[in-house]
């Protein structure tokens, strides 16, 4: 009964399209290279999969930056898009206020959107790309229509009234590693899927730095706040370097009066020995 089984077992897998990535036990059945396969489905369909990505930095007030960045989100809800992250930074310090919007979009409402951007402010930068995903989408398709097969049939054999324990064991085994597979594949086709079928767009804000050729006073007022700022950079650094020096102060000051007593116990022998004995006449 069991090798009976056993063959039909074998005669299941063998009827499987080829291709896939079984787990380790179908691993010891024959596997075709699917290479043939692929560019073979790649050249039989018309159909392309292409990712289209555009890129814009828009120039705007710095009044307007966060009204423009707020009303590019709002834009894109009543088209068929979908905001995918969106950040803004404000002014700190030196660093100029700044933001930026990744949205996708349907390839219907492209043009509306990229002509409400246009609008926003001045336009600096449009950059285009597309990449081919059709034979990453072939591949993905293919895989996923051989691994649906190969679980039916696990199935089909789980159903089996002459399956044994150990059988039943090995094909859920198999089952359960072929439907995780699957759905690793499904969701790649899922994420193949939004950026072919959705138009990448991000957006970019940022105000402009203003010239050296401003006004007088701007120019006053420019080198009064540069030069506070390097003043306070310069106290900090010199209450770090005193603050650094004061534990070794410890040392320093019972080793610099310890060396000045020395040096004037060997001064005074020094000038002893120079100057010449009194003789008792003179005295």
């Amino acid at each position: 009964m069991n090798c009976r089984f056993g063959a039909l077992i074998f005669a299941g897998l063998l009827l499987i399209p080829t291709g896939c990535n079984y787990s380790k036990k179908a691993a010891s059945f024959s596997r075709l290279p699917t290479s043939a396969m692929m560019v073979s489905a790649f050249t039989a369909s018309p159909q392309r999969y292409i990712a289209e990505r555009h890129k814009f930095e828009i120039i705007a007030p710095e009044s307007d930056l966060q009204k423009s960045w707020e009303s590019t989100a709002a834009y894109c809800g009543t088209l068929q898009c979908e905001v995918v992250s969106s950040s803004i930074t404000t002014r700190a310090g030196d660093s100029m206020p700044s933001g930026i919007i990744s949205l996708r979009v349907a390839p219907d409402d492209l043009k509306r959107l990229l002509g409400f951007v246009e609008k926003l402010g001045k336009s600096v930068q449009h950059t285009t790309e597309r990449e081919d995903k059709t034979i990453a989408v072939v591949d993905t398709e293919a895989k996923i229509k051989n691994l649906t097969s190969f679980r039916d049939n696990l199935r089909a054999m789980l159903s089996k009234p002459a399956a044994t324990v150990k059988d039943l064991v090995e094909i859920q085994k198999q089952l359960t590693d072929t439907q995780s597979e699957l759905d690793s594949e499904t969701a790649q086709r899922k994420i193949l899927s939004n950026e072919t079928e959705k138009i990448a767009v991000e957006v970019s804000f940022r105000v402009e730095r203003p010239n050296g050729n401003a006004g007088g006073f701007a120019q006053i007022w420019n080198a009064l706040r540069e030069s506070g700022a390097i003043l306070a950079d310069s106290t900090a650094s010199l209450i770090t370097t005193i603050v650094a020096i004061i534990p070794w102060l410890v040392l320093i000051v019972p080793a610099v009066w310890l060396l000045a007593k020395v040096w004037k116990r060997l001064k005074l022998r020094r000038n002893r020995a120079i100057l010449p004995p009194t003789s008792p006449a003179a005295s």
